[in-house]
């Protein structure tokens, strides 16, 4: 995603896990790119998702076309959540899917200029699916129709992913405790939201912590 400017340790073949920031859909843009610029300014930051309000199309094409040149002087990506019809044309860097389906419909459009993630499965055989269609990352962990899977699933799926597959994942974490024992388990993102905005210098501490800790660790 995007370019890393904080240089993280390096682990014996794996890179240190980076940030997917969440970026809530009702934050007022001035406020929203501000505390995005703030948490860039603590932490390594490689992409920044920008879920969009109820909107007419041009509302938010809008908001899209104003928060992602400022994710992207960061050196992060901005990724738009949906709305591939309009990501390309408002400037995103790409667009997160929900399911193979949305994913399957989007990928012509967007490769191979811009990033397709996906997310919104349920199921080992629909991550899968997703890496072979042509994904750019798959995401676990993320709440779904108001519900989030149990941690410890969560731990499982990405454990079973960084083991089997090669295409990156990214773990979603609720709250910065989650960060560690989500990284130890595999995941090369961490995507976080509120907890992000709150306290930035503790997300990159814990962040930090959690690369140490992998640096250190038995090959």
């Amino acid at each position: 995603m995007g370019s890393n400017n904080h240089q993280p340790p390096s682990l014996d073949g794996r890179p240190a896990p980076r940030l997917y920031l969440v970026a809530p859909s009702e934050a007022d843009i001035p406020v929203l790119a501000a505390e995005i610029s703030a948490v860039a300014e603590a932490a390594d930051v490689a992409a920044v998702l920008l879920q969009l309000p109820d909107a007419d199309e041009r509302a938010q094409t809008n908001r899209i076309k104003s928060l992602a040149p400022a994710i992207q002087k960061s050196g992060a990506a901005a990724i738009v959540e949906g709305h591939p019809e309009i990501a390309a044309r408002a400037g995103a860097d790409g667009v997160h899917l929900a399911g193979t389906e949305a994913l399957a419909q989007a990928l012509p459009a967007l490769k191979p200029a811009r990033i397709a993630g996906a997310g919104g499965l349920r199921t080992r055989h629909d991550a899968m699916v997703a890496a072979e269609s042509g994904a750019d990352y798959v995401m676990f962990g993320e709440p779904q129709d108001g519900r989030r899977p149990s941690f410890e699933a969560v731990l499982d799926r990405v454990a079973w992913w960084a083991e089997v597959f090669e295409i990156p994942c990214v773990a979603y974490a609720e709250h910065i405790t989650e960060i560690e024992p989500l990284c130890a388990a595999g995941a090369d993102f961490i995507a976080i939201g509120k907890a992000a905005f709150d306290d930035p210098h503790a997300l990159a501490a814990a962040m930090n912590a959690a690369a140490q800790a992998l640096a250190k660790s038995p090959a």
